[in-house]
């Protein structure tokens, strides 16, 4: 008999959760309680548990998420129109979402399941039969409808495409979402040295020029000590960061890094700019098995183009990599064309959503969500002879 449990905390959880073989650090309970103690104020995660009888078969991340004007749109416009289509928007998409996955991060990390035991059809009516029981308690327990519901970040390879029925009728539609940018690493290289040298000469020049802008700042990793004495100008550089992305669904809570630095330890690496001992910037990174993910950054907006720091930040990432054996790097979305400066190519990924009002045409939802995370005209540079 297949049937499904939902846990509201990571003590909950059936032992088996961390037995089954997915190499995704996203679905462990490290990660996961660590995102549990530092979730954004407006994100609550649910862990959803698949059985065959006593067997676990299939996990699942469901995130309900409290959307509101101030932050979707966080850099305000005096333009007449841009202010007229933010009011609209904001009256179809504010409330709550239901995300199979993870909002915060890019990429397929909301679910994972035995093909040997459970049929992928079958796994995913498990998840609508949690969503609808979801959608219950919620209207229950906090008086909130479920407006928008959400399946995130799938490549155009991943299997879940093939359940076009399903999609169908439960009547979630696909949309195109900006791609991912991933730098697959050629087994040959082991050395910041062998990186350079792929380069053609313009862009060999290019590092240089950005490496000796640079020369005035001090590169160092942060322990967890380090991350708790400097929390609050890491959290405000972030935020420097991600207010200036004009649309956002969530913000950071201040004590995020340090949580996952708490949990993760060696797997999660915070490194530092510093400028006469003061920190000026900084970037993350995840070691998700032989994957490198890497996350959050932040950077003092009036040093940034002096010191080149954002592109130097993207050397960094690559270069790390590079020395510690990762076979690919995820860069994520966004700053597409200067990240393919760097190595990275964009892959195509989907996201498949409805809005729960009738009344509001998909095709609507479709547009918004094109407006809210356009596909940009970007030019893919190649760096490497």
């Amino acid at each position: 008999m297949i049937h499904f449990k939902l846990f509201n905390t990571i003590e909950e959880l059936p032992d088996s959760w961390n037995a089954l073989p997915t190499q995704d650090i996203f679905l462990k309970t490290p990660f996961l309680k660590a995102l549990e103690q530092s979730s954004p104020s407006n994100i609550t995660s649910y862990y959803l548990a698949v059985f065959k009888d006593q067997k676990l078969v299939g996990i699942a991340i469901l995130q309900r998420v409290k959307l509101y004007t101030n932050d979707i749109f966080r850099k305000t416009s005096t333009n007449f129109f841009k202010v007229l289509a933010k009011k609209a928007i904001a009256k179809i998409v504010k409330g709550n979402m239901l995300v199979v996955g993870n909002l915060m991060h890019t990429g397929q990390h909301g679910f994972f399941f035995l093909k040997d035991e459970i049929l992928q059809e079958t796994f995913l009516n498990q998840i609508q039969d949690a969503i609808t029981y979801l959608r219950v308690v919620i209207k229950k327990k906090h008086h909130k409808k479920i407006r928008i519901i959400a399946f995130k970040d799938y490549f155009e390879s991943d299997t879940i495409h093939q359940n076009e029925e399903y999609f169908n009728k439960v009547n979630l539609y696909k949309v195109q979402v900006q791609p991912n940018m991933l730098f697959v690493i050629p087994k040959e290289w082991h050395t910041k040295e062998e990186y350079i040298a792929a380069f053609t000469k313009k862009y060999r020049d290019r590092f240089k020029r950005a490496r000796k802008k640079s020369n005035a700042l001090q590169l160092q990793e942060l322990d967890l000590e380090a991350i708790g004495k400097y929390a609050n100008t890491l959290f405000n550089l972030y935020e420097c960061v991600s207010d200036n992305a004009g649309i956002n669904t969530f913000k950071l809570a201040n004590n995020h890094f340090y949580s996952l630095k708490s949990h993760l330890k060696e797997d999660f690496k915070v490194f530092g700019y510093f400028l006469n001992n003061e920190l000026i910037g900084f970037y993350t990174l995840i070691a998700n098995n032989n994957t490198l993910e890497t996350y959050f950054l932040g950077y003092h907006p009036k040093l940034q183009h002096q010191y080149q720091m954002y592109l130097n930040m993207l050397y960094n990432m690559a270069i790390f990599g590079i020395e510690n054996n990762f076979k690919t790097i995820v860069f994520a979305r966004t700053a597409m064309e200067i990240k393919s400066s760097i190595g990275a190519k964009p892959q195509t990924m989907h996201i498949y959503l409805k809005h729960t009002n009738n009344f509001i045409a998909n095709t609507v939802l479709k547009l918004i969500v094109k407006y809210m995370n356009p596909i940009r005209d970007w030019q893919e540079r190649h760096p490497f002879k």
